[in-house]
């Protein structure tokens, strides 16, 4: 028996191997075109055109909600071009209230069996495609966030040059408040320059981010929304990609978004991000594959690629576990692990990660001491993805959705005069 599963484990560890290779070079590859960043005109250069709806998703959202709006009536944009309609989602506080005393559309939504934002913004489009007033396309936005002043000149450029879906770029509020929000930051700021701009620059699909992009209003009324599972924004993602739309970027349009304390909140937030990503995949990754090598689909390849990257990250885990069990135990009888490749190929992987980021942080002109300083743990956040993702996976079928606490109190000036 032992010797059954020897074998067994030394092949399994052929093939995690070069899944692991593979995988790391194709996305290493993809990442490579977002160094130099083209020279691109901008927003301020093309006329204010399209008409949007702002939509922002709110539950108990009172610490933060007068923020939000107070950025977006500050945005440069000519305010008979835009509204701010907010959707007060089963609240229990006055986050009605703050949102209308501020000019807002409030709309108060009460529904306990449909909870979740991709519910909440599914009934709010239903409204707005009712309206007497028609827009060209609707911008959605969390509570928590502030929107830089350029956002809607941005995203008016990139609709105009045809674009149907734009997302903008996701910063931090919050980078230094401790060291998972330096964490995330690190982590969205290294999305943006080496998973969203190279993207968009190859013609292949960006992501949506659950905010600060925008729709088409005539796309969202002939595919509908539909995204009701607790990652949203990705099952969009994968239901334009089946449908032939790709989703644009907008690198100088910028959210500012709060992220979570504490290591708690923050293995909350993200084991319901793999809860959903799991649900998508099982939905998704066999259509997306299928219209990928049917039809030559090189999007609906990289969407699915991404879909299996939480996989990738288990089989990471897999790996450096089997590993230090060999290193410490040579004489473990269950298992035999042997390098695919020479051992040095790994080690210049190791130190390729290791400056890589750094490097791109740098280029996006975010590096000073204390993000120095957060490099060295983000290792220790980028392992807790392991154990998130196996438990987001084993728990797919819970919908329950957890609502994250907003309470980081700023205003855009504060983030733009940074």
């Amino acid at each position: 028996m032992q010797t059954i599963l020897y074998y067994i484990s030394f092949y399994i560890s052929e093939i995690i191997q070069i899944v692991i290779f593979v995988a790391g070079c194709y996305f290493a590859g993809i990442s490579i075109f977002g160094w130099i960043k083209r020279k691109e005109i901008d927003g301020d250069e093309i006329a204010p055109e399209k008409s949007f709806a702002l939509v922002i998703a709110a539950h108990n959202e009172e610490l933060v909600i007068s923020n939000i709006i107070d950025s977006l009536l500050k945005l440069r944009y000519p305010r008979h071009l835009y509204d701010i309609f907010v959707i007060a989602d089963n609240c229990t506080d006055n986050t009605a209230k703050i949102a209308q005393s501020l000019g807002a559309q409030v709309h108060i939504r009460e529904n306990e069996s449909q909870k979740g934002k991709g519910h909440a913004l599914e009934w709010m489009f239903e409204r707005i495609f009712k309206m007497d007033r028609q827009y060209d396309a609707i911008a959605i936005f969390d509570a928590d966030n502030l929107v830089s002043t350029n956002f809607l000149l941005e995203m008016n450029k990139q609709l105009c040059k045809g674009h149907k879906v734009v997302q903008g770029y996701i910063d931090s509020k919050n980078p230094y408040d401790s060291w998972i929000t330096c964490s995330y930051s690190i982590a969205f700021w290294l999305s943006n320059r080496i998973f969203q701009l190279p993207r968009y620059y190859l013609k292949l699909s960006c992501s949506l981010c659950g905010t600060g992009f925008c729709i088409d209003t005539d796309v969202l009324k002939k595919l509908k929304w539909g995204a009701t599972c607790l990652t949203e924004d990705l099952e969009y993602t994968m239901k334009l990609a089946l449908n032939g739309i790709k989703i644009s970027w907008a690198h100088k349009a910028v959210v500012y978004d709060e992220k979570p304390l504490t290591l708690k909140q923050s293995w909350k937030q993200r084991k319901r991000w793999m809860q959903g990503h799991a649900d998508c995949a099982s939905k998704y990754l066999s259509p997306l594959f299928k219209q990928a090598f049917s039809q030559g689909d090189l999007v609906s390849l990289d969407c699915a690629l991404y879909l299996f990257q939480p996989i990738r990250f288990i089989f990471i885990g897999l790996m450096t576990l089997m590993l230090w069990i060999q290193t410490v135990y040579p004489e473990f009888p269950l298992f035999c692990i042997q390098y695919v490749f020479p051992v040095e190929v790994w080690y210049v992987m190791g130190i390729f990660q290791m400056f890589y980021g750094p490097l791109i942080i740098l280029a996006e002109k975010k590096f000073n001491i204390k993000t120095l300083l957060g490099f060295i743990i983000y290792p220790f956040y980028c392992l807790t993805w392991v154990p998130i993702t196996i438990q987001g996976f084993l728990e797919k079928d819970n919908k329950e959705w957890s609502h994250t606490i907003h309470t980081r109190q700023m205003n855009i000036n504060d983030m733009e005069n940074q």
